[in-house]
């Protein structure tokens, strides 16, 4: 039947990327929390899981690990479609150590390049000392690695397309008065495409859908 055909089809789709959905199985959970909490309590508690300076000053590793497991903006729907789509995918085809790989690598560098900017800014008296407080969640900045990562495995000629859409995405901000987020999500973008040498050899073999980890 097509509808047994439909569900073996998503079932083998969601063990092919068994680190994406547990990721995602995470955000689930985590904003589901979120939508129980007050107000006044989700800022401060967010603000402690933050990656902004004062949290990266004392506890650097804690809040850059606990700071992807949150969503700004409190709506799942929209990144389940995102990690379908993209994270899935790199995974499927790079396995899931190399995806993790570039995902830690998009998020972490990504974020201390924003933030060492913005803590240049407040120095240079360009953004208020405040700033060393911003609330920064979120699992942006790990996406638009992968989503750039995946350049690699799109063939020619339409490889140069999605090049073109993916640098216009995330570079056209940055031409409208662009935030320091905005310089984290293109530092991203360019990380992912850094990770070539990760893209070179595939996960396992085309159509066959595996959980090895490699």
């Amino acid at each position: 039947m097509a509808i047994n055909r439909g569900l073996t089809a998503a079932r083998d789709y969601v063990r092919a990327a068994p680190g994406t959905y547990v990721w995602l199985g995470v955000l689930f959970v985590t904003t589901v929390a979120l939508h129980h909490m007050s107000p006044e309590f989700e800022r401060e508690f967010l603000r402690t899981r933050s990656t902004n300076l004062q949290e990266l000053s004392t506890r650097p590793v804690r809040v850059l690990f606990a700071s992807a497991m949150w969503i700004d903006g409190g709506h799942w729907v929209p990144y389940a479609v995102l990690y379908t789509v993209f994270h899935a995918q790199a995974e499927r085809r790079l396995g899931t150590v190399r995806w993790l790989g570039v995902c830690a690598a998009a998020h972490v560098l990504a974020t201390l390049i924003s933030e060492a900017l913005l803590l240049q800014a407040i120095r240079d008296g360009h953004a208020p000392h405040s700033a060393l407080h911003t609330t920064d969640i979120g699992v942006s900045y790990a996406l638009a690695g992968v989503v750039a990562v995946l350049t690699y495995r799109i063939p020619g000629p339409w490889r140069y397309g999605y090049l073109a859409a993916v640098l216009a995405v995330y570079g056209v901000p940055l031409l409208r008065g662009p935030t320091f987020t905005d310089v984290g999500h293109f530092a991203s973008a360019l990380i992912g495409l850094a990770c070539y040498p990760l893209t070179r050899t595939p996960a396992h073999p085309p159509n066959h859908p595996s959980t090895d980890v490699r």
